[in-house]
């Protein structure tokens, strides 16, 4: 009974997570407006979603954690037979798997291109620009925020589709609710590619680990590299004058 209520319960608290920026944000906001008097309102408005993510998804994460351990099945009953990797099987995948997802998303992008979409992820910007007003949020970008999509994307929604239709149905499916998550339809082809994938790795190694780990080094390296653009450009720059 309770494998088959775990996905429910853990669906219904991701989804109160998403929601719950209408309750936390205008008090986290009030509280650094008194912290720091002086603040301007883009500062203030970054900070304060920086800080709510941070919160949100760490109680997210706590409470998806509960469901998961009171439920030793959970993650057994995800697939019926098939080969279930190694942990080391695992990690490995995990690591080829984030390399996978950034030749997919080249080839994503491109095609986005040929459609003619601007490149640029307006979800990433706003993602970074809350990681650079409050570092905290960094955690939740690159490590709660993966676990629990991975878990509610993977485990609870391709998992339970692939069950009872096939691998294709259910990763398109999964795939898609996963990019209109992100609320950037712009680049929809980009973030569908991703769960695609991810949904393949999972299927793969019977391991959530595996996406998870190619997901938490997805969202480092792309919150390094905005942080780092100006460093970037720099460094591009003296490499072009010495040529």
């Amino acid at each position: 009974m309770k494998t088959k209520k775990t996905p429910l319960y853990i669906l219904i608290t991701y989804i109160l997570m998403q929601l719950s920026p209408i309750i936390f944000l205008k008090p986290i906001a009030s509280i650094i407006q008194w912290l720091e008097p002086g603040i301007t309102n883009d500062e203030l408005s970054a900070q304060a979603r920086g800080w709510t993510i941070f919160f949100t998804f760490f109680l997210g994460t706590l409470v998806t954690i509960f469901f998961i351990l009171r439920d030793k099945n959970f993650f057994k009953n995800a697939f019926v037979g098939g080969k279930r990797y190694s942990t080391m099987g695992a990690i490995g995948w995990g690591v080829l798997g984030f390399f996978m997802i950034l030749i997919g998303q080249s080839l994503a992008g491109l095609i986005e291109t040929s459609l003619g979409i601007t490149p640029g992820s307006e979800n990433t910007a706003q993602l970074s620009a809350m990681a650079k007003a409050a570092p905290i949020a960094i955690i939740s970008i690159v490590f709660f925020g993966p676990f629990l999509e991975e878990v509610v994307f993977r485990r609870v929604i391709f998992a339970s589709l692939n069950q009872t239709t096939n691998f294709f149905i259910a990763a398109s499916v999964s795939a898609v609710v996963f990019a209109i998550v992100h609320m950037d339809f712009s680049h929809i082809i980009i973030y569908a590619t991703v769960g695609f994938i991810t949904a393949f790795l999972y299927n793969k190694t019977k391991r959530l680990l595996t996406t998870i780990i190619a997901h938490t080094m997805l969202n480092g390296f792309v919150i390094i590299m905005n942080l780092n653009l100006d460093k970037i450009q720099k460094y591009l720059e003296t490499l072009q004058s010495m040529q």
